[in-house]
């Protein structure tokens, strides 16, 4: 796992934060993602397009969101080459055409082994650029009663963290399961937002889902957009959904508890600013050594 560039002290991306942003509208994008590609893509569409005219300047979608398989291998004939493909023509259009930033919550890209793929957020400007990729490094498994779950068995994980630059202030990327691995986002250093598409399962949602995104909001002083996957799957697969965007002091500014559909929050660089200055636990940040 490669650090990323730990940047300014807080005080001072504080005090950059209060000259040079203004608010801005961000928006997460809840689906029940089924097997067929042409008809997620067609729904996210029409989701990003509404949270565009929200006044929404970025948008996420959750993990999963262009497939949800009907079996895990399914993934290997819709993977796509980095740079080439329809999911990644569809973002690329889509964020050009509507002037806005999205964050493809997750593509599946080929991968070093024709048994596995990659499971990765891309990240796209405004102009429809590639701005960030990162492939999920944790990888989820589960055995709990009846469910069964192994990533591992179909996708790679990543092994670099990432967090970019952004007119957002500097953004982290993470993917679902990654919301269980505090030191990660320490890894990225100080971040002014966190992006988390997920697909928890139901009963890990309703157990955990919560208390991990404002968790990871509360101990970063950062705001968390936290786009889900929320229902019932043509694979019998049961999403928990409560899509989230949640402020640096961890108060939930907008939810959608399950189905399709957007929810959007203004999110204000200088109240943020104001909270780091007011209690500063990123500069307060000791380093331990067993």
């Amino acid at each position: 796992m490669m650090p990323a560039d730990t940047g300014a002290a807080p005080h001072r991306l504080a005090a950059e934060a209060k000259k040079t942003r203004s608010p801005f509208r961000a928006a997460a994008v809840q689906m029940v993602s089924g097997p067929r590609v042409e008809e997620n893509l067609k729904e996210a569409g029409q989701l990003v397009e509404q949270a565009a005219a929200g006044g929404a300047q970025l948008v996420a979608l959750p993990e999963n969101f262009a497939l949800m398989p009907l079996r895990d291998q399914d993934r290997f004939g819709a993977a796509e080459t980095p740079g080439d493909g329809p999911i990644q023509t569809f973002l690329s259009g889509l964020a050009r055409r509507l002037g806005i930033w999205i964050a493809g919550g997750s593509v599946p890209l080929k991968a070093s082994r024709p048994d596995k793929v990659y499971n990765s957020l891309l990240l796209y400007d405004d102009q429809g650029r590639t701005a960030a990729r990162y492939d999920k490094i944790h990888l989820f498994g589960l055995t709990l009663g009846q469910e069964r779950y192994d990533e591992a068995a179909t996708i790679e994980p990543g092994t670099e963290v990432v967090a970019v630059d952004t007119p957002f202030g500097r953004v982290g990327l993470s993917i679902c399961y990654d919301l269980r691995f505090p030191e990660l986002y320490r890894a990225m250093g100080t971040v002014d937002l966190i992006l988390a598409p997920s697909a928890f399962t139901a009963t890990t949602g309703r157990a955990h889902w919560e208390v991990l995104v404002r968790a990871r909001a509360i101990e970063n002083l950062a705001y968390v957009v936290a786009p889900a996957q929320g229902g019932r799957h043509a694979n019998g697969r049961e999403t928990h959904g409560d899509s989230m965007i949640v402020d640096a002091w961890g108060t939930v500014l907008g939810r959608l508890p399950r189905g399709a559909g957007v929810v959007s929050a203004q999110l204000d660089p200088v109240y943020q600013a104001r909270l780091r200055e007011s209690l500063p636990a990123l500069a307060h940040r000791a380093v331990h050594r067993c």
